[in-house]
Parts: structure tokens; sequence; C-alpha cells
């Protein structure tokens, strides 16, 4: 017989205050967290995560609805049933509430003496294997004031950890954190977490670390929804990216008034945030995050050919399955073509077969150029500098090229330097757009 998920919450609802202070901060909240999977729960400030997480780990009573925390029904529970849940859930807080007056070892031998099971020389082998765990075996007499804010974190999980406990509850684990130290602390939880078999229901408002998750929920305004309103709350400094600024410029004179500091530094963020996102496409597929990237892309790529002072820029995806190369982005493709080219046929075709780069002086003069595009186009190649762009298995699956310098000129090493450095960000983009899409794209990615 299955055993019963750790966490079941049915029809949870809560409220603050009463009479005309009363504030409902979670209405109808129904979820299954089964055994040994990684939860995050996202949504602005207010909108009842932390509620729903104190209500699953029995810090607080339910007040309508049902919520069964490890066999135990914790609506109307008793002090007893509440304690009796606590003892077995490791909790991970934004402040770490480490004690000032232990070292690390001390808070972590802390958390496993309140649960009266094991003997005080095992109590402090425990901890030392813990925080060596963490990567914290040279900083275990250290007290929290002698730590960063990562250390003292990755205290406070070794803490949570210590007690192989069946639950695990992170209120903004990594708010504090730089990048760095926040991704190392995710990973780590993760990573002990897996080892255990360990529940996590983790709680943040960070973005950057979704793709440790096996299932992403969104809270807003204390109702519970689906991973696409997640990805649309949780990109906000990317739509930025590519929004009207403050003097309302149109969106293509902002990407296009960028120098290349800041286009550089725009094509980073968003490179980064797209890498995170692969990762975390399986759980759905995301129309909003899709568009974005569609129009991110063709805004790029077209900046991108300006910056390497080149007529004309464009991405080519391979699909395998039918050996073609579908044209994905070009400055003068019209709206809605389907342009497809077989690969093995033009330059573009022998780069996507061999995955090395070409440059061509004189295109009509190559035998291997095909002027199909051209001739659907109009537009007239002279000089071709061609790039192979592999996926993070490194496969080719696109190809990436700029056509004939605005000086006249054939295009030179430090151009292929230049724009090899730019073609690894575009084919991640391309890579997070085409995983979301390629169903209805009807193409599948070259193994």
């Amino acid at each position: 017989m299955t055993a019963p998920a750790p966490i079941v919450v049915e029809g949870l609802s809560h409220a603050f205050g009463k009479g005309s202070l009363r504030k409902q901060v979670l209405f109808d909240v129904s979820t299954v967290i089964p055994a040994g999977e990684i939860v995050i729960v996202t949504g602005p400030s207010g909108s009842g995560k932390t509620t729903m997480l104190t209500i699953v780990g029995a810090l607080r009573s339910a007040q309508e609805g049902s919520v069964r925390v490890l066999g135990e029904e914790l609506r109307n529970a008793k002090p007893a049933t509440l304690e009796r849940v606590r003892r077995q859930v490791g909790f991970i807080f934004q402040q770490h509430n480490l004690l000032r007056a232990l070292t690390a070892q001390q808070n972590v031998e802390l958390g496993l003496r309140v649960q009266g099971r094991l003997s005080r020389d095992r109590i402090a082998k425990r901890a030392q294997e813990m925080l060596d765990a963490v990567g914290l075996a040279d900083h275990m007499n250290k007290r929290p004031e002698q730590l960063s804010g990562g250390q003292r974190q990755r205290v406070a999980i070794a803490r949570a950890l210590a007690g192989e406990p069946p639950m695990l509850l992170a209120d903004e684990p990594t708010a504090s954190l730089d990048r760095k130290s926040g991704r190392e602390v995710v990973d780590r939880m993760q990573e002990l977490a897996r080892q255990q078999g360990t529940t996590i229901l983790l709680v943040t408002h960070d973005n950057r670390i979704l793709d440790v998750a096996d299932r992403v929920v969104h809270l807003e305004d204390g109702h519970l929804e689906t991973f696409t309103d997640a990805v649309i709350s949780n990109t906000q400094h990317m739509m930025h990216i590519l929004a009207e600024n403050r003097q309302k410029q149109p969106l293509e004179s902002t990407i296009d008034s960028m120098d290349e500091q800041a286009f550089k530094a725009a094509l980073a963020e968003l490179t980064n945030d797209s890498r995170h996102f692969l990762e975390a496409t399986r759980k759905a597929e995301d129309e909003a995050f899709q568009s974005m990237l569609e129009r991110a892309l063709r805004l790029f790529t077209r900046r991108l050919g300006k910056l390497l002072n080149a007529e004309r820029a464009s991405l080519m995806l391979v699909d395998e399955e039918r050996q073609e190369l579908v044209m994905r982005v070009s400055q003068d493709l019209v709206s809605g073509a389907n342009i497809r080219i077989p690969i093995g046929t033009g330059i573009a075709g022998a780069v996507a077969r061999s995955g090395k780069p070409i440059r061509i002086d004189d295109a009509y003069a190559d035998s291997r150029f095909n002027s199909e595009i051209d001739n659907q186009t109009g537009f007239k190649t002279q000089s071709i500098l061609c790039l192979p762009i592999r996926d993070q298995s490194g496969e080719v699956f696109a190809v990436t090229q700029l056509l004939n310098r605005t000086d006249g000129k054939p295009f030179d090493d430090d151009d292929e330097v230049r724009f090899a450095e730019f073609a690894g960000s575009l084919g991640l983009i391309l890579e997070a757009l085409h995983r979301i899409h390629d169903e209805s794209a009807g193409i599948r990615r070259m193994k």
C-alpha cells in the first residue's frame, strides 16, 4: 500500500483579525506534495506564502479546510499534535535564527538535542558530519558573527537537516545572499535533501533558483495558481530589459541605442535567466515567456549585426528529423515566412554538418552558396561569416551568420572572435525558446 503524501492541503482558507479588521490571506488553497518532492512557492509580498508555510509547519493551526502533514490533521489541532509534527520538520528561515553565543557546531547540536533521540557523542558526531557536508568543516568552532551570510545560512541548513527530518520548510533562504552564495545554499539543500529523501517546501521571490524544484506553484492574493503565473511574476527584471525605458522610448529604440557594453550586460542577464529557465521548462509551457524571448531574440540579433558592422544577421535552427535548416530570425524575413534549407547544402548547411565556422569573401564565387534566400528576400549576399551554435549537451542545434560588412570588406579573424562571443548567448536564448515551443513548431533538436 502506498504511503500517504507528507503534505495534503485541501480547501485551506485563513484570515487574521476579527470584525471590520478581519483580513483573509488564503483562499481555498489545495495541493498535494509527495514524499521526496521539492516544491517552490513564489508570489509577491503579502500574497500569503509565509502564512501557508507556517500552517504546514504546524506553527499555527489551520482555520478552514484540511491540512494533513506527516499523517496528522492540523485543523483545530491540539498543542501536543502541533508539537509532535514540529519535531519532525526542519525549518530554515531568512534570518538564520542562530544563537550568537553558540558556535556553528553547538547551534547544529542544539537542533538535535531537541529531538531527544541521540546520545551526546552521537549528537556531536552528527553535527560535525553535517557541517562538513555543507562545506563548513573549517568553521565549526566559529560563532555566527565570525561567519559570512552564506556561511550562516549553511549552518542553518545543516541544523535543519542534521536530524534527517522527513520534511523541510524554508522561508526566503536566499533573500539576504548574493547570487553566488544563494546558488550554493539551494544547491546544497537540494543535494542533501535528495540523499535523505526529504520533502521540501520552499518559499521564495528568487527566480534564480526555480530550476532546483520538481514543481513550482504561485500564490497571488491568497490564491494558489500555476507555474505559468510564477514565471510571469518572477521574470519582471527581464521584462524591464525589453520594456520601454524611463523616457518611454519604443522598445526597438531602446535596444538600438545601447552601446556595446550595455548590450553585453543586457544580453548576459537574459542569457543567465534563459539558462536557469531551461532547467525549469520541463514543468510547463509558458506563452508569455515564449513571446518575450521571441521578441528579445529578434532585437538582440539585429543589434548584434549592427555592432559587428554587418548588413544582416540571422539564426537558423537545425531540424534533424527533416534534415533541414529552418530560418528562425532574419532581418529581411517577412513575418510568417517559412524558409527551409536542406542540411548539407549552402554555407549554413555545411556549418551545420561540420560543426565548424566558415568565412566566405565572395558568396557567389563559392560553389556551396545557396542563393535561395537572396531570391526570396531580395538581398544581395557578398561576404559571409557563419558559426555553429551548440546546445547544452554539445550538439549543433542551430547556425548563425552575418552577411556583408558595411564597409564592403570581407569578414576577418577579429570579426569571428567577436561574433563567437555573442553567438553562444543568442544560442542559449534560442534553445530556451525552442524548448518551450518545440511541439507546436514541429521541430526537434538534433541529438
